[in-house]
């Protein structure tokens, strides 16, 4: 992962931010974009629980500030549309990838440094301790479930 840039996270932040008045649901995903951000982030991976949400617009916020790449996730195609919808005119920085997040995770996306758990997800502790078992990267757990089962993983030094 490379230094951390303050000046890159402040403007991913505030990119987030602009996104977020447009989606109208605001929360703790402008973080995630300045954390993503900061670390120059390359390859973003988000798991939803359902359609893509607010966390995937703020990692796209996130690779336009650092050129990175943006893969989300989704548990099913019947998820595909609705993600869409969502992103609007962002979803083109989206590869969509259906599939069993932890399989993918652990074959696929070995090389990212930046990967986004939600906490709804089926399997969600499964597919947080693959993720640690990677390698150096900043792994973000967000929603419910895991945190109330103690799994909140932040990122590495």
């Amino acid at each position: 992962m490379a230094c951390w840039s303050a000046e890159s996270a402040t403007k991913a932040y505030l990119r987030a931010i602009q996104m977020e008045k447009r989606a109208k649901e605001p929360d703790v995903s402008e973080f995630i974009s300045a954390l993503a951000a900061g670390n120059n982030s390359q390859l973003m991976v988000v798991a939803c629980a359902c359609a893509s949400d607010s966390t995937t617009l703020a990692l796209v916020a996130a690779a336009q500030q650092t050129g990175g790449t943006v893969i989300c996730i989704l548990s099913g195609v019947d998820k595909l549309n609705p993600s869409l919808e969502f992103l609007h005119d962002n979803a083109r920085h989206v590869e969509f990838v259906i599939g069993d997040a932890k399989t993918l995770v652990i074959n696929d996306y070995r090389r990212a440094d930046c990967i986004v758990i939600d906490g709804n997800i089926n399997n969600c502790k499964g597919i947080l301790k693959t993720a640690r078992r990677i390698g150096e990267i900043a792994i973000v757990n967000f929603g419910v479930q895991c945190v109330a089962n103690g799994l909140m993983e932040m990122p590495k030094p």
